[in-house]
């Protein structure tokens, strides 16, 4: 049976007849051997047909295709026209070699030409790789080179769906350098302390915040300077005229040494760099919300932003955390406690990272683990509907947060909890009602515009057929038909008022008149505002008689 390789290049599409496969060997070691030597790889395989690719597009196209194990019209096209065809109600007297199995199921589906992918197959096409350029003669190395590298960056472009409001990898390295600026700021400032504290040493005990000590020694520089004059100054610092006023009494009486102008000097800009770094955790802990809000919006409304990010973080990704089972993100963090007490058959951890949450502090030391579970669970499912949904909600957040409050009071007072489908469903109606009153909102928005355009457009043409009308028409006088139309609707009236009672007459008249007013005013009214064109004109006309004989 003959054998045909289908080979998919960064240019197109070629078709190669395996000949001398005898010469080879069917064996997978022979074929290895001859790959390298192309006058023998070269004899055993030639080149049958070559489709090139339109453009770049249509390359990336068929790639994607490829690698879903769809068949293009492009490839079936290609194969019918190069394929020698079995007769009818006969089977094909040859195969076809693919490198992927899906792609040959579809193929052999599809138009019926068996397939067969197999390791003698793929070192057959590993030959066919290795001396492409040499099979193609109009086809250049750096041709072929230039094809590979521009596909390769489209499709791998095309695989991430990169959205930037969506970026994991930032919250990682913010958690990261929140951490390693919170010990340096710690250390940090017990040097600033321990410095200072040689020429001042009772402010320590006066003040114990570390930013506000650094604030006050870049303020203070040296204590024999201060004066009662310095009070309202410390105060603003301290935010305590009391404790301002001790500062001031502690450095009159201060047993510290005095230290040279140049030893001040480097204690003040030091204690401006602990300062700095205070400002920059600071502002790099309100950018670690923001990003965790949008990037994970459930999971910070349900556990907190910096417990969700450190979450994230050690599993490595928002997907992966996803991906971890309630089990696993319970201890997620105490890896070491865990393997030390399978090790030694001892009790297993109950909670990881997620300790740090408020909820596992509030729960009574016997129910820890029973809220560390509940939490786990919880959280699981948040980090899924972060990960997976398009639209980005802390609906789900907040509810599953209100489902842990309740545990919370079911395991202090007996409280029973509402149901898990009750909570969904109920976060579920409150995003749809939701979307609803944006998209109200948007409708009505572009509505408001459409009226505005279309008020504009009927002034215009409004103005303009005053201009086109006769004098009389424009200055207010009636119209012929019209003015026949009020006669008749006064002689009907005349009769009715005729025909009934004197008393009765001047009620009905003045029940008759006013809507006829009122008809004159809304008609006046609407020609104003609408176009005064011929067609819309009938209309009026139409819908008056229809309201008079009503």
């Amino acid at each position: 049976m003959a054998l045909y390789l289908l080979f998919e290049s960064a240019s197109g599409y070629g078709l190669f007849h395996a000949y001398g496969i005898d010469e080879i060997g069917q064996s997978v070691e022979a074929v290895r051997s001859s790959v390298l030597d192309l006058d023998r790889f070269g004899k055993a395989v030639k080149l049958t047909a070559f489709n090139p690719f339109s453009s770049a597009v249509d390359a990336l196209n068929q790639c994607n295709a490829i690698s879903e194990g769809i068949m293009t019209d492009e490839l079936r096209s290609f194969l019918e026209l190069n394929l020698p065809k079995p007769k009818e109600g006969k089977k094909a007297k040859y195969s076809l070699g693919v490198v992927e199995p899906k792609v040959g199921s579809h193929i052999s589906e599809v138009t019926g030409i068996p397939c067969q992918s197999n390791e003698f197959v793929q070192e057959l096409l590993r030959g066919v790789r290795l001396h492409f350029d040499r099979f193609i003669n109009e086809l250049k190395d750096s041709d072929l080179e230039k094809a590979q590298l521009g596909l390769g960056h489209s499709y791998s472009r095309a695989k991430v769906k990169f959205n930037v409001n969506r970026v994991d990898n930032m919250v990682i390295q913010a958690i990261f350098l929140l951490d390693t600026l919170d010990k340096d700021i710690n250390s940090f400032s017990m040097r600033v302390r321990e410095w200072f504290s040689w020429h001042f040493p009772e402010l320590v005990k006066i003040v114990n915040d570390n930013y506000l000590y650094a604030k006050l020694a870049k303020f203070i520089v040296n204590k024999s300077d201060l004066a009662e004059k310095d009070i309202p100054a410390l105060a603003d610092i301290v935010g305590d005229e009391d404790k301002a006023k001790e500062i001031v009494e502690a450095a009159k009486a201060s047993m510290g040494q005095d230290l040279s102008p140049v030893d001040l000097i480097n204690v003040q800009q030091f204690a401006q760099r602990v300062m700095n770094l205070s400002e920059y955790r600071k502002n790099l802990y309100e950018y670690l919300v923001t990003k965790m809000n949008d990037i994970a919006p459930n999971l910070t409304s349900l556990i907190g932003e910096v417990v969700g990010a450190r979450l994230i973080s050690h599993a490595g990704s928002l997907s992966n955390l996803a991906k971890c089972a309630a089990s696993t993100l319970q201890i997620l963090g105490a890896e070491k406690a865990l393997f030390r007490a399978l090790k030694t058959k001892g009790n297993t951890p109950k909670y990881g990272l997620i300790f740090h949450s408020s909820f596992i502090g509030r729960a009574s030391t016997k129910n820890k683990g029973r809220m560390a579970r509940y939490l786990a669970n919880k959280c699981s499912i948040a980090s899924r509907i972060d990960c997976y949904s398009e639209a980005s909600t802390s609906v789900f957040g907040q509810k599953l947060r209100e489902q842990v409050e309740e545990r919370l009071e079911f395991y202090d007072k007996g409280v029973a909890p509402r149901k898990n489908l009750d909570v969904m469903k109920a976060a579920i109606d409150s995003m749809v009602n939701d979307t609803s009153m944006d998209d109200d909102n948007h409708k009505t928005d572009a509505s408001a515009k459409k009226s505005k355009k279309k008020k504009t457009k009927a002034e215009a043409d409004g103005d303009a057929m005053d201009v086109d009308k006769p004098s009389h028409v424009a200055d207010g006088e009636a119209e012929p038909g019209t003015e026949k139309k009020k006669k008749k609707k006064k002689h009907k009236l005349e009769e009715a008022q005729e025909e009934n009672g004197a008393a009765h007459a001047n009620g009905g008249a003045e029940e008759t008149e006013t809507p006829k007013k009122k008809k004159k005013k809304s008609r006046e009214v609407s020609e104003e505002a609408e176009p005064k064109t011929a067609t819309e004109g009938k209309k009026k006309k139409k819908k008056a008689k229809a309201e008079d004989d009503e």
